[in-house]
């Protein structure tokens, strides 16, 4: 097994950020300025039945702006163990810098499996033929929420601001402090968003983020707000922003301020959660069209194989990856609901 780190701008050119388009100029993903990390080979042994490609390559978009060290050991052990499923055969990674970039990468030949969010898999599916196989697991749910979030609760809180046994904050009747119950998933705090007035700028993740851009945007398009979208790149840095003053609000999955709580302890107490959207089916991972039927079992198997218990935890490749507590087969039904959101977003 080998394990690749490839610069996302060596591709021949950025998708469009239009909704029709997932095609570009083709070409290969390595670039000049690539940097590839050679691990032990898995002996070959008893290979898996895949004789459509020679390896599989998995697309990852890391959650900060480039792959840390941390996120690139995590998934070279997500290779490994996927590699030994399959009976040694050969997977490699893939970090992008984006979600479009991936498809991309899928579209050109470079990837095999894309681990992405369900806007990500739609996108997949529609415009290069690839087939979602998996979604993930997340506290035995396999949907959750955009969260809106701001430092300034002055002005986007309709009622106290509360905080939840970790210290975190949330006014609009997301967090019942009395019962220690969250809100049903679905979409809460409107009449705070309709607050937002036009042309304020908006910390979004990446245009191809689902709980990032198209569902938030998608709630502002139906009450009639107007703002001025700038992209962090990452839920990481959208958290970031506003919590450094860049912006007043922004949006990510919850609750992506954990993930900078070690280096900023009072993120979950200085910004408020006042809003959600959703729900939204939960990421997953889509397979190449380059795979027949009987190959896509084969795959889907061996990552069910360590990933169907839904008990995933820290030290499990694919929770150190994404956090993902487990694998279920794709719900076609419910990525309907991300589809849905996908066709409508361009006549908004």
């Amino acid at each position: 097994m080998r394990m690749k780190t490839k610069s996302a701008f060596a591709l021949a050119g950025v998708l469009s950020l239009t909704l029709a388009g997932c095609a570009g100029d083709e070409g290969d993903v390595t670039g000049n300025d690539a940097e590839e990390t050679e691990a032990t080979e898995t002996p070959a042994g008893d290979t898996a039945d895949i004789t459509s490609v020679d390896s599989i390559t998995i697309g990852l978009v890391p959650a900060t702006d480039s792959a840390t060290e941390a996120e690139e050991d995590n998934a070279k052990a997500l290779a490994d163990q996927l590699s030994e499923a399959l009976g040694g055969f050969d997977v490699e990674i893939f970090f992008a810098d984006s979600y479009q970039t991936v498809i991309q990468g899928m579209q050109s030949g470079d990837v095999q499996l894309l681990m992405s969010g369900p806007i990500g898999m739609i996108q997949a599916e529609d415009e290069v033929g690839g087939t979602p196989i998996l979604q993930s697991i997340r506290y035995g749910s396999d949907t959750y929420v955009t969260q809106w979030f701001t430092n300034d609760p002055d002005t986007y809180c309709l009622d106290e601001v509360v905080q939840n046994e970790e210290g975190y904050s949330f006014c609009n009747g997301i967090y019942d402090e009395e019962s220690g119950e969250f809100a049903d998933y679905g979409p809460v705090g409107q009449d705070a968003l309709e607050l937002i007035e036009d042309g304020t700028a908006v910390a979004y993740v990446d245009e191809g983020s689902a709980s990032g851009f198209y569902f938030p945007q998608t709630q502002l398009n139906e009450l009639g707000v107007e703002v001025d979208a700038q992209f962090a790149g990452g839920h990481d840095a959208s958290v970031q922003a506003v919590y450094n003053g860049d912006f007043t609000i922004g949006t990510s999955f919850d609750d992506a301020r954990s993930n900078i709580a070690e280096e900023n302890p009072d993120v979950g107490e200085e910004l408020v959660v006042f809003a959600w959207a959703g729900p939204i089916p939960n990421d997953g991972i889509v397979a190449s069209p380059e795979f027949n039927e009987d190959e896509l079992q084969v795959i889907s198997d061996a990552f069910l194989s360590f990933a169907e218990s839904g008990d995933l935890d820290e030290g499990d490749p694919l929770y150190d990856v994404y956090e993902i507590n487990g694998l279920a087969p794709a719900d076609e039904d419910a990525l309907d609901v991300a589809r849905q959101v996908y066709v409508n977003f361009g006549d908004q």
